[in-house]
């Protein structure tokens, strides 16, 4: 495993995130016979850079992995976590995290030390290595630089004390926003931004890239696959990588692009399955960025997967959604449609009942502020429903014949 010296300590170049971890069906909870395998995997082949967060897995996330990272001595893994100011209302004094999704929808709490607390007993800490402001974005701007919120001066007051090692904050926000709060604020050491080569124009990543870059601050890359995107990019794609270098997977070619950027410290992964973990550990057991000849190659790619809905599956939409649509699902199996409206597109339809089809959607747009990647939710479940009914049309015109 390759390191990265911060300040003088050796962190893991690839990071595991807490995000996705294997699941049991139905419920979706944790299963953590295969969760906690991987994580015994990944500390012992190197990692040691561990991401998770307040609302990840129904909130199980943070006392899961505090469950998982117990066994081994305190002194050799680093815990990242999150202020959950994404789905934070401040009024009157009160902290409500109304727009948290499961059982912690509508809570309150009198201090942030409520929260803060909370988090560090999930986790089982009594302080926290990386510490950050979840999501600085425009719908979390107004919250974060809120004199009478107080969340900045509250982190600052948890590191002076010795509970948070290293301040940063996550940021899915436009480059002008992310400007904007560094031009305000100069407390911060590090930045976790969505990066990846498929990003680095789309969503404009290079631009903040270089930004950061500019205010001397590491990056930590999520999203380094896209959701699993870049890793599974289609047929075409694939091919192009292929015919450019046969001995790489479409993973390694996301993970090699990271490598070639000098100011991203750690890329954060959200292995699910022990095939993944293996490969990328593999991966980031050597340095072999992209050439410039390559980045040429990965700009085909890009311009052959222009036409995606760029979600990453973070779920924050189905947090707010009236309707409890699996937002993600639906605008995954969009995708695939949009290539093609096969028995897969098919099949997926007709195992949902009628309130889980798109055409449930009711239009009410409460899910785009929440929306990472600025997706119109409603305009391409919309869409949804109108391929669906051209397909269906034309399936009859061919039965008649």
């Amino acid at each position: 495993m390759r390191y990265y010296n911060f300040k003088g300590q050796s962190i893991s170049r690839l990071g595991q995130g807490i995000m996705r971890m294997p699941t049991n069906e139905p419920d979706g909870t944790i299963d953590e016979e295969k969760a906690l395998a991987l994580i015994d995997h990944a500390y012992m082949n190197g990692i040691n850079y561990f991401d998770t967060a307040f609302f990840y897995h129904s909130c199980h996330s943070e006392e899961f992995i505090g469950k998982a990272l117990a066994k081994y001595p305190r002194d050799t893994w680093y815990l990242a976590d999150k202020m959950p100011g994404n789905f934070m209302a401040y009024e009157n004094g009160v902290y409500k995290l109304e727009l948290g999704p499961f059982n912690l929808k509508d809570s309150t709490f009198n201090s942030l030390k409520e929260i803060f607390e909370l988090q560090l007993k999930r986790c089982g800490v009594d302080y926290f290595d990386f510490y950050m402001l979840h999501n600085l974005a425009e719908s979390t701007y107004d919250l974060y630089t809120s004199d009478e919120a107080g969340i900045v001066n509250y982190l600052i007051e948890e590191k002076n004390a010795g509970r948070i090692r290293h301040l940063g904050f996550s940021s899915h926000g436009r480059p002008e926003t992310i400007e904007k709060f560094l031009k305000k604020y100069n407390c911060f050491e590090y930045v976790q931004i969505q990066l990846n080569y498929l990003d680095w124009t789309l969503q404009s990543a290079g631009e903040i890239y270089d930004i950061l870059a500019k205010h001397n601050l590491p990056v930590i890359a999520m999203e380094p696959v896209r959701g699993g995107k870049l890793a599974n990019p289609g047929e075409k794609q694939a091919t192009i990588l292929n015919a450019a270098r046969p001995n790489y997977t479409p993973a390694a070619w996301a993970f090699r692009f990271l490598q070639a950027l000098p100011n991203v410290a750690i890329v954060l992964s959200g292995m699910t399955t022990m095939e993944q973990l293996q490969e990328n550990i593999e991966i980031f057991c050597k340095d072999d960025p992209i050439s410039e000849a390559e980045k040429a190659v990965l700009q085909q790619v890009v311009e052959s997967m222009a036409d995606f809905v760029p979600c990453t599956s973070c779920r924050y939409c189905c947090a707010v959604c009236p309707r409890s649509l699996d937002i993600p699902m639906l605008i995954s199996t969009f995708n695939e449609a949009c290539v093609e409206v096969a028995w897969l597109v098919n099949t997926t339809m007709a195992e949902l009942s009628n309130d889980e089809k798109p055409d449930a959607c009711i239009g009410c747009g409460m899910c785009n502020p929440l929306c990472p990647q600025n997706i119109d939710i409603p305009k391409t479940l919309q869409r949804f429903v109108e391929l669906l009914e051209e397909n269906k049309q034309e399936d009859c015109e061919q039965g008649k014949r």
